[in-house]
């Protein structure tokens, strides 16, 4: 009898678990026949969320208010986190991500750093200004398409 209770808490855990783990991997958006897999590398630690940016290609788009076709968060988990997005289809895109590690729904930095960490596609070196759309574009050519990006921290 005993064996059968803890059997029955640990399911019961792991069924309360089971949501986070779910939205972590289920793709954002309505379904089409272009989906974004993307690994965040080098996520330091599984505090807070991690908050994503993906825009269109419009360079007059990228890194402004209402910009982005679609921002989404998932719960950060170290040392990679996915995340997973359908497309409106195939064509150019840029993506931006950060560690929103005290889950306070901003990016943390100062005027001359960054607080959290953050990244972009195709990964471009970032000194004292963000990236250009140019450097961050990428394409999505097909029924799947998958970005790896290295996470920075100050």
């Amino acid at each position: 009898m005993k064996l059968r209770q803890v059997a029955s808490a640990w399911a019961a855990s792991l069924l309360a678990l089971s949501p986070m783990v779910v939205q972590a991997e289920a793709c954002q958006g309505a379904r089409t026949t272009t989906k974004l897999e993307i690994v965040i590398e080098g996520v330091r630690s599984s505090r807070g969320l991690m908050t994503a940016s993906l825009y269109p290609g419009d360079k007059s788009q990228f890194l402004i208010k209402d910009g982005a076709l679609k921002v989404w968060s998932v719960p950060a988990l170290a040392p990679e986190t996915h995340m997973c997005i359908w497309l409106r289809g195939v064509g150019s895109y840029a993506f931006a991500v950060y560690h929103d590690a005290n889950s306070n729904g901003r990016w943390d930095h100062s005027l001359l750093h960054a607080i959290e960490g953050f990244g972009f596609s195709n990964n471009p070196r970032t000194l004292l200004s963000a990236p250009s759309y140019e450097q961050t574009r990428f394409e999505a050519k097909g029924a799947q398409t998958t970005l790896r990006v290295r996470l920075r921290y100050p």
